[in-house]
């Protein structure tokens, strides 16, 4: 399997949810809405259970999903889980969009943004986690006796109601050549906009044009974090024409003309360019570091360091549960999360796929920051000190979705030496338009 293949699967953009559906509970022992459940009633599992999660892991991702639950399963000799794998990110979006039609063919859990379900939701078809994780039968007692990133818990969050619990997250990260640093002189990983913008200069000029200096391989993300700087959130209220949206476009643009920033382009991902020396850094996804560590193998030394600038972006799935499923599905479904999200299942998680810890505990483990087999342990402190996610509102997702092409169509007329303000003005006509549909 190619690099790039194997990234995309550690990597999927996040989607907005199509269509409709109406709730139903199908004469299954559920509560009649998410919200019924109070925290009193819901005991542990007293017979035999099966459960079913939808999944869209691949490779190791798969495999340590595989060796987590038969760890489950050993402990809770009465609960059974079936492991549905729905392909990519997007397969897996499109087979729950088509099944919210016929609610008792849904999992009792899956994976998902909260994007996706925004219509479950308002539909009543989810399940309200609050009360499972204040159980202390099944849950923690509280969400901060859970020790799971509150950040991470508010961003599984849709319309102010814990419908999800945080599973594979990961965030951006800068990834280095760190030999070529030192071969042009600089001294540390930039640290902000401005100083990744010079560093990129010095080596484009120094390697005589042979080595482009950085990129990004989101340029969604690119686009929402480079607002989220300026101290403008992402919403429908923003001004894709206006200075401050220009001023985040012409950063990457005017870098592009010059030579010293570049894009993914045809080739997806950067890492294949870091890979092969054809680029010095580039902004992506830290559940990309085992790839990168296989591409670039012993031609370099690479390191990572966090994303430049106060944000970076909060990505990966969470687990959500459907409200079809029994009384005795929800409490085991429940148990199998408060599993996968405890501190020794999220050392196993992080360090075999490359994926953040969601649990506290775990991320600030010697057990963590001590592998030498990744680098982003050690600096995922800092890494993480400002998350920024994409606001959970309608048509939010669509939005986001756009931005890619929006950008690679203005970034493309950056490359041919173009003014980029008619791209900027057709791209406002498209971006408003998602936000309105």
């Amino acid at each position: 399997m190619k690099l790039s293949k194997k990234l995309a699967a550690a990597f999927a953009v996040s989607l907005t949810l199509v269509g409709t559906a109406a709730c139903s509970n199908g004469g299954s022992n559920s509560s009649s809405s998410s919200s019924s459940s109070s925290s009193s009633k819901i005991t542990k599992v007293k017979k035999n259970t099966t459960i079913t999660l939808w999944h869209g892991m691949t490779g190791v991702q798969q495999d340590t999903l595989k060796e987590l639950t038969k760890e489950f399963e050993k402990d809770n000799p009465k609960i059974k889980v079936k492991l549905e794998n729905q392909g990519q990110y997007t397969d897996l979006q499109a087979k729950i969009n088509s099944t919210l039609q016929s609610p008792n063919n849904l999992p009792t859990i899956t994976q998902a943004y909260p994007d996706w379900l925004q219509t479950a939701a308002k539909n009543k078809m989810l399940v309200d986690m609050t009360p499972y994780i204040n159980n202390k039968e099944v849950g923690w007692g509280s969400a901060k006796a859970s020790d799971i990133k509150t950040a991470l818990l508010d961003g599984a969050k849709i319309n102010g109601t814990q419908y999800g619990m945080p599973f594979n997250k990961s965030i951006e990260t800068l990834t280095y050549n760190a030999d070529m640093f030192k071969k042009y002189g600089i001294k540390k990983a930039p640290a902000t906009m401005e100083e990744l913008k010079q560093d990129a200069k010095t080596i484009y000029e120094k390697s005589n044009h042979k080595v482009v200096g950085a990129g990004f391989d989101s340029l969604s993300n690119y686009y929402t974090l480079g607002m989220k700087n300026e101290g403008v959130d992402f919403s429908s209220k923003i001004d894709f024409a206006g200075a401050t949206s220009k001023k985040v476009i012409n950063y990457y643009a005017d870098g592009i003309k010059d030579g010293y920033f570049r894009v993914a382009g045809s080739e997806h991902y950067l890492s294949g360019p870091f890979a092969n020396q054809k680029v010095a850094m580039y902004i992506g996804t830290s559940a990309g570091e085992g790839f990168v560590k296989q591409g670039v193998g012993n031609k370099f030394t690479y390191d990572v360091a966090p994303r430049p600038g106060k944000y970076t972006m909060s990505q990966g799935t969470d687990i959500y549960m459907f409200n079809h499923a029994s009384a005795d599905q929800k409490a085991a479904a429940f148990m199998y999360i408060k599993f996968l999200v405890s501190k020794t299942s999220q050392l196993k998680w992080a360090n075999a796929t490359g994926y953040i810890p969601v649990n506290n505990a775990a991320a600030e483990s010697s057990e963590y920051k001590d592998n030498k087999k990744i680098k982003l342990p050690a600096k995922l402190e800092d890494a993480m000190k400002n998350l920024y996610s994409v606001p959970v509102v309608k048509n939010a997702g669509a939005a986001y979705g756009q931005l890619n092409p929006i950008m690679q169509n203005i970034f493309a007329a950056a490359q041919k030496k173009q003014n980029v303000n008619n791209a900027i003005n057709t791209g406002k006509s498209k971006f408003d338009a998602a936000w309105k549909q």
